[in-house]
């Protein structure tokens, strides 16, 4: 069955913009709440990251939930990652994020963690979309939710991380950069680092509800780079709006993606006798990781772009590690989902542990030069099955040959098509890839 509103990645668009609007929460709220509350008295957490649209949309699910006699923890501005950890310690039989992740602040959505701080099923959502459908009421007034914040909740969260690596871990001496992108982690992840003992320098760290992932933060890291290199910092750390996401700078200034740190954290947990399994990367994923994991006898598979295909195929496997060229990171064997402070701290460990640079420890994987471009487009359209596409595609993959490969994939949360080759020619590769987008662009 085909979804109406949730896409691989919860629900997601512009504030004000059907669905993201206070009356489509509320009814979702409800909606929600009514589906949890067929096992009884149900329990919901809600976080959300710093935009400005979030409190109007907190309390409309507010107003839902209680509705639908379900019982609501209010967390505030929270990462993503503690909303599902929390989720399972407070034993609740749902969480609820809301957030836009990566995008601008005038985007939010919702995301849903079952109880044990997953993604929820496809028969859960179905069944809340369901729900939408039918005319909203309200319980008897004696049943209604009831509604408490939680003081405790960055504390608790704080611990949580720092307690995901050895009680030896000591990062004195160590000066880290850290990019906040404004977002839900301005008031974690500084305490978590300093704590263990790293002097920390945080850019980006003070929202105002407008200014979240501006120019800043794992999209954007030229201000990171900038003032690593100023400060002689070890590295810098970039998190996304809503934590979920990690990329690294080195003392170089050098960018370190998601698959560079997912080699990294996969050679350390193979060295510690840690790493069960193989990896899950996505399509998306640079074909260097792929030799490298190789050479190091790592099997290695791909999963669909999205972490929920990631989790999927890491539960599949009973696998522990996987993530994308983006960031998203998932360490399986320390919690339920990807977490930008979580696997950052897996990466200081590796360095501790082997007295090495991030630059030093990234020279185990080569990356293949690879050109990605995203094609805007202004209907919903399956660009990637039409004939003259198809025929373009076939047409540079022979050419590549075993050389490389080509990618074209649509964007789950945007209207977009993201158009990639990659090969061991840069400027060829560049050229086969303008190649494809014009015919893409035509066929639109």
């Amino acid at each position: 069955m085909t979804k109406r509103y949730f896409g691989t990645d919860g629900i997601r668009g512009k504030v004000g913009v059907a669905p993201i609007t206070p009356d489509f929460m509320l009814k979702l709220g409800w909606a929600a709440g009514k589906v949890f509350a067929r096992e009884g008295r149900s329990k919901i957490i809600i976080g959300k990251d710093t935009r400005i649209s979030g409190y109007m949309f907190e309390s409309a699910l507010e107003a839902g939930l209680s509705a639908a006699g379900v019982d609501v923890l209010l967390l505030g501005p929270m990462p993503t990652p503690a909303i599902a950890y929390l989720t399972r310690t407070f034993n609740c039989n749902a969480g609820i994020v809301i957030s836009a992740s990566h995008n601008p602040f005038y985007d939010n959505g919702i995301k849903f963690f079952s109880s044990q701080g997953t993604k929820l099923p496809d028969e859960i959502e179905h069944a809340i979309e369901a729900q939408m459908d039918m005319a909203m009421t309200t319980v008897e007034a004696a049943q209604l939710g009831k509604a408490r914040r939680i003081d405790d909740a960055a504390g608790r969260y704080i611990e949580f991380c720092k307690g995901t690596v050895s009680g030896d871990l000591n990062l004195r001496g160590m000066k880290v950069v850290l990019d906040c992108a404004n977002g839900a982690t301005y008031h974690i992840a500084p305490k978590v680092l300093a704590e263990l003992g790293a002097e920390v320098i945080d850019i980006a760290s003070s929202p105002d509800g407008l200014n979240i992932n501006e120019d800043c933060g794992a999209t954007s890291t030229r201000l990171l780079e900038k003032v690593v290199v100023a400060e002689q910092a070890d590295l810098g750390i970039a998190l996304d709006g809503d934590g979920d996401r990690l990329i690294m700078v080195d003392h170089r200034g050098e960018t370190v993606d998601g698959d560079e740190l997912l080699f990294i954290i996969a050679q350390e947990l193979q060295q510690q006798g840690l790493l069960k399994g193989g990896v899950v990367g996505t399509l998306m994923s640079n074909f260097g990781l792929e030799q490298a994991l190789k050479q190091a006898d790592i099997p290695f598979v791909r999963a669909n772009v999205g972490d929920r295909y990631v989790m999927e195929a890491l539960a599949e496997n009973d696998w522990c590690l996987g993530g994308e060229s983006s960031g998203h990171l998932v360490c399986r064997h320390l919690t339920s989902t990807g977490d930008g402070i979580v696997a950052a701290l897996q990466v200081l460990r590796a360095m501790s542990v082997n007295d090495a640079t991030l630059n030093g420890l990234k020279q185990g994987m080569n990356k293949m030069p690879q050109k990605m471009i995203n094609v805007r487009l202004s209907e919903k359209k399956d660009v990637v099955s039409l004939p003259d596409v198809q025929a373009a595609v076939a047409d540079v993959e022979a050419r590549l040959g075993d050389r490389g490969r080509v990618l074209l994939r649509p964007s789950g949360t945007e209207p977009l098509v993201r158009v990639m080759v990659e090969g061991d020619d840069p400027q060829w590769i560049d050229e086969l890839c303008q190649e494809l987008v014009t015919v893409v662009e035509q066929a639109l």
